[in-house]
């Protein structure tokens, strides 16, 4: 389906951005990689803006262009308590500032039918305690997505995905954990990978601007103190 294509993924040496890196190739396309993380086309910190240069720069050397652009690499989690000022902006830079950056430097080559899938997160729509800014970059992520949709209409489509709880080891639960997801069970990155995919193909040629949750329905759930089981211990949680 994507032979012939050039798919450039951030965050694909582990977790959800290898899965859509396996689906990818799985399918024919050609897969660029930048991670911190050790792998087989380009290790760098996304956070740089030289090291976001000199990727781009790779890429389009290897390949003269780009069909689809993920951007999958997480920021840090620290919450208000211990996040310092500068970690708090490297989490900005790694989730909203390299996404935006790349987008800017892949923007003059990429082909007809181009598309863009952001990964951002059920938390940019709710949070735990102590997670200010792994949250920030990822409700930051989902408005740079219909900013640039709009930015960019009749060149490149641009959509996110926003994952809930995503077991990357593939672990099948039982009981509570899988019971609360109205869907029956926790999801895992294939249901993540399947979605980008399908983003970039042709079939989803008049979607742009969206944000998809994938979450087992858990943020469609309203939950109430002593409503099916549901209780408020003493730390304030259920």
């Amino acid at each position: 389906m994507f032979q012939h294509k050039v798919v450039v993924i951030t965050g694909g040496a582990q977790g959800i951005g290898k899965c859509i890196a396996e689906e990818f190739k799985k399918n024919g396309a050609a897969v660029c990689i930048i991670d911190r993380q050790e792998n087989s086309y380009f290790t760098g910190d996304l956070a740089e803006e030289a090291v976001l240069k000199d990727f781009a720069k790779k890429v389009i050397a290897e390949y003269g262009q780009v069909d689809y652009l993920i951007n999958n690499a997480l920021p840090l989690t620290k919450g208000i308590a211990e996040c310092s000022y500068e970690e708090f902006n490297y989490a900005l830079r790694v989730g909203v500032t390299a996404p935006f950056y790349l987008t800017k430097l892949f923007l003059p080559y990429f082909s007809s039918g181009g598309a863009i899938v952001n990964i951002s997160s059920s938390r940019d729509r709710m949070s735990q305690p102590q997670t200010e800014s792994y949250t920030a970059a990822k409700g930051g992520i989902a408005a740079l997505t219909h900013a640039l949709a709009v930015s960019l209409r009749g060149k490149v489509r641009v959509n996110s995905i926003s994952p809930g709880w995503i077991d990357t080891a593939y672990t099948e639960y039982a009981g509570a954990d899988a019971l609360q997801h109205p869907a029956g069970r926790v999801g895992n990155p294939l249901d993540i990978a399947n979605m980008a995919l399908y983003l970039c193909s042709d079939k989803a040629g008049f979607i742009t601007g969206e944000n998809i949750c994938i979450d087992g329905g858990m943020t469609r759930q309203m939950i109430y103190h002593d409503d099916f089981g549901w209780t408020l211990n003493g730390g304030g949680g259920v």
